[in-house]
């Protein structure tokens, strides 16, 4: 088993302050966040899209492995994970996340891929932590 980290700093009132994000890798190092990177579109990271990353992130391996396993090998896989984020009632909810992927696998029938992406859609550590609805487009070239 491993243990990793990631890390927030914040200073002020909800919108008027500041926050900084650091991960225990050094990949973030006090990147800055805040209400307007959260809300309004501006510069600045925030949690949705650090969420959506490692989902991304966790569910290509996951199927790098699953692809393996089954005698198949990615050329190239490349995984968005759209995350939503909607107010209810007097706070905000994920209420979903939409993965797309787009992958070249020699050798893959469409139908075998389909069922090997669903696997690790549901299988994937990060997959198994959110209690949200995920969905799935994938596509094989």
């Amino acid at each position: 088993m491993s243990t990793t980290s990631g890390s927030a700093k914040w200073q002020g009132g909800i919108k008027d302050g500041k926050g900084a994000i650091s991960t225990k890798s050094g990949a973030l190092n006090d990147y800055p966040y805040g209400f307007s990177s959260r809300f309004e579109g501006k510069a600045g990271s925030n949690p949705e899209e650090l969420v959506g990353a490692a989902h991304a992130a966790c569910f290509t391996m996951a199927l790098s492995l699953i692809l393996g396993e089954a005698k198949l090998t990615a050329e190239h896989m490349e995984t968005k994970a759209d995350v939503t984020l909607e107010k209810q009632g007097d706070g905000f909810a994920v209420t979903s996340i939409h993965l797309t992927l787009n992958a070249k696998i020699p050798g893959a029938e469409d139908t075998k891929f389909q069922e090997l992406a669903g696997k690790a859609k549901e299988g994937c550590p990060i997959s198994k932590l959110l209690n949200t609805k995920i969905t799935l487009d994938a596509k094989l070239q």
